[in-house]
């Protein structure tokens, strides 16, 4: 079962659909133990990084996301839910983020004819045999809606790269912990391709 946590940030319900055009039946849930149950969990997010730090803790979901990582369970941040698995962000100074992860979420550069936020498609630069891109072509191409992008302490969890005014990270993954700045639900069946990676994981 894949858990997808209910947070009132997320753009629950397209993950949701992308899920169920996989066969899937996503259980939408902000409940401790049915999180804990799930094979798999999602953490979607839109919006400002301290207001979904702020409703993460009301709903208790901060401590209960170090819970699944703590327990092997593989987690999947997508946009704003993977900001969240680091430690702070420009967007909102003194918030600590969840610091799954190491590294920080910088605002992107202005650049002359690039407009923020960047929208659209771009192409992954691919790096460390990420396991959310096997069966994909080298550069596959994906849709993105953000303002701030990642910069990871080390290179070492990063498995997608791209070019916005600046090189961002805008993959990672370390043991179960899995992320991405872009939106695989959005990203037709490039997308559909990683979402169907991430559930079928099998335990290494």
């Amino acid at each position: 079962m894949i858990a997808i946590i209910d947070y009132d940030a997320g753009n629950i319900r397209s993950v949701e659909k992308a899920l169920l055009s996989l066969g899937e039946e996503p259980l939408i849930t902000r409940d401790r133990e049915e999180v804990l149950r799930a094979d798999k969990v999602i953490l979607p997010g839109v919006g400002a990084f301290g207001d979904a730090m702020h409703s993460l803790q009301k709903y208790g979901m901060d401590r209960v996301l170090h819970e699944v990582v703590e327990r092997k369970i593989p987690l999947l941040g997508i946009c704003l839910g993977m900001q969240l698995l680091f430690e702070r962000s420009e967007e909102t100074p003194g918030v600590e983020g969840l610091g799954i992860l190491k590294g920080e979420i910088l605002r992107l550069p202005e650049t002359e004819g690039l407009k923020i936020p960047h929208m659209g498609w771009n192409t992954l630069e691919l790096q460390n045999q990420g396991r959310l891109f096997a069966g994909l072509p080298e550069e596959p191409f994906v849709y993105f809606v953000h303002s701030y992008y990642l910069k990871a302490e080390s290179e070492d969890i990063v498995t997608a790269a791209a070019w916005y005014g600046t090189r961002i990270h805008v993959s990672v993954e370390k043991e179960n912990v899995f992320g991405c700045q872009f939106h695989p639900e959005k990203s037709s069946s490039t997308g559909l391709q990683i979402l169907k990676n991430f559930v079928t994981l099998r335990e290494e």
